[in-house]
């Protein structure tokens, strides 16, 4: 806490943070868009489904971090590459429950879309994605938590900035106490993170309850 307090005091952490912050929300919000577009496309079409799925789920299970070398060597030390890792942590698990909570929308809902004469513009938007939302905000929720990771190895690893380019300097120097306040800053940017998430669930899938 005293550390804390002195990193406060002095700005540091102010500093990296908003570096930090920026690259998690811009690679958050490019994982989620990717993983909705995939994952409904997936959950919807068998045959997108039979081309993406071994390879989806071979990139979820694999370490995430094993890319970071690939980036570096395609981005260098920039932005980009520490923005890809939070893409890559973040997405696959948006990928694969939007698939799943797709696929198990009642079919029922879709034929009676059908015989009403809906589109499948209009099955999507008024049947599909709002049925499977909490399952939905679900790996989404999952998605903003493995995000903070990818932002913090991104840093360390690849970047150097933000909050794990001090993370990854106070550990060099063996200094406990600001390792564990730069990680008590990254635990209430997760907590923050997901309380936000809850927040936009419970607005949208009020009626789920």
């Amino acid at each position: 806490m005293e550390a804390l307090a002195q990193f406060v005091g002095s700005g540091v952490i102010l500093a990296n943070l908003g570096s930090s912050l920026q690259g998690l929300i811009v690679g958050f919000s490019l994982a989620l868009i990717l993983g909705l577009f995939l994952g409904s496309l997936m959950g919807r079409y068998r045959p997108v489904e039979k081309a993406l799925d071994i390879y989806v789920h071979a990139l979820f299970v694999c370490p995430s971090i094993v890319f970071a070398p690939v980036f570096f060597a395609i981005f260098g030390l920039s932005d980009a590459a520490r923005i890809a890792i939070v893409v890559v942590y973040a997405m696959f698990v948006i990928v694969i429950n939007t698939a799943t909570a797709i696929r198990t929308v009642d079919p029922s809902l879709v034929e009676m879309a059908r015989s009403f004469g809906c589109g499948e513009a209009q099955i999507f938007r008024r049947i599909l994605l709002p049925a499977s939302l909490p399952l939905v905000f679900a790996g989404i929720r999952l998605g903003v938590g493995r995000a903070v990771k990818g932002m913090i190895n991104g840093e360390m690893l690849i970047a150097f900035v933000g909050l794990g380019a001090l993370a990854q300097r106070y550990g060099a120097q063996f200094d406990a106490a600001k390792v564990f306040a730069i990680a008590m800053v990254v635990l209430i940017i997760g907590l923050v993170s997901n309380a936000l998430v809850q927040m936009l669930d419970n607005r949208l899938t009020r009626w789920a309850g």
